[in-house]
C-alpha cells in the first residue's frame, strides 16, 4: 500500500464561511432610493403648505386692512394693494363658471397628490409642490368664501403698475406660484429633465454614441 505525503492529501472540505454578524446587508437600489424619495416628498408638501399658509394670511390681511379703502401704493408705484373679488379663473375667465374652477382645482390637487411619490426630481418636485400650494390657496377660497360652497369668490389684492389692474389682471400670491411652478415644469422638460429623474439629452447622446461604436 502507498503511503500518501502529507502534501498530497486531499484537501479539507469546510463549509462556506458565515459573514460577520456586524456586517450591514447590502442596500438594493430601491432602499437607496427611499431616503432621496422622501426628501423630495418634504420638500413638495413643506412648499405648497408654507405657500397656501403664506396665501391664506396675506388674503385675511387684505379683507381686513382693504375692504372699502384706498388703494396702497408700494414701491414707488410698481405694485399696489387694492382688494378684488374674483369669481372665474386667472385674468377674470370663466366667471360664471366658478363650481367647475372648483372641480377641476379639486382634480388637480388630487392627481398631484397620487403623483408624488413617483418623482425622482427636485426640480419637479419644486414645481409641483408651488402649484400645488397655490391651487390649493384659491379652492379654499371657492370652498369657504361668499357666496357659498364651491361658488366663493377668489381673493384678489396685488395689482402691478397701476391701481385698477388695467396693465396686468389683480392677482394673489396662489396665483404667483401657480405660474412659477409651471414655468419651472415646462422649463424642466425644455431641459431634458423628466420626473423620474432622467435626463433625455443625456440618455440620447449615450445612445447615439453607442450606435456610432457599434
Amino acid at each position: 500500500m502507498v503511503g500518501v505525503s502529507p502534501d498530497q492529501s486531499e484537501p479539507e472540505h469546510r463549509p462556506p464561511s458565515e459573514p460577520d454578524s456586524g456586517d450591514a446587508p447590502e442596500e438594493t437600489p430601491a432602499e437607496t432610493s427611499r431616503p432621496r424619495r422622501g426628501r423630495l416628498l418634504t420638500l413638495l408638501f413643506g412648499v405648497s403648505a408654507a405657500l397656501l399658509a403664506l396665501d391664506i394670511v396675506t388674503k385675511t390681511l387684505a379683507v381686513n386692512r382693504l375692504d372699502g379703502e384706498s388703494p396702497v401704493k408700494l414701491f414707488g408705484g410698481f405694485v399696489y394693494l387694492v382688494l378684488f373679488r374674483n369669481p372665474g379663473a386667472a385674468f377674470s375667465l370663466a366667471t360664471g363658471l366658478t363650481w367647475l374652477l372648483s372641480l377641476l382645482a379639486l382634480v388637480v390637487v388630487g392627481v398631484i397628490t397620487w403623483f408624488a411619490p413617483k418623482l425622482r426630481s427636485t426640480g419637479w418636485a419644486l414645481g409641483l409642490g408651488l402649484v400645488l400650494g397655490g391651487v390649493a390657496g384659491n379652492l379654499v377660497d371657492r370652498i369657504f368664501r361668499e357666496p357659498g360652497p364651491l361658488r366663493g369668490h377668489v381673493i384678489d389684492f396685488l395689482s402691478v403698475l397701476a391701481p385698477d389692474g388695467s396693465v396686468w389682471p389683480v392677482f394673489n400670491f396662489a396665483d404667483s406660484g401657480i405660474v412659477c411652478g409651471g414655468i419651472l415644469i415646462v422649463l424642466m422638460s425644455l431641459l431634458g429633465y423628466d420626473y423620474d429623474g432622467t435626463v433625455h439629452r443625456r440618455r440620447n447622446k449615450r445612445n447615439r454614441s453607442d450606435e456610432d461604436g457599434s
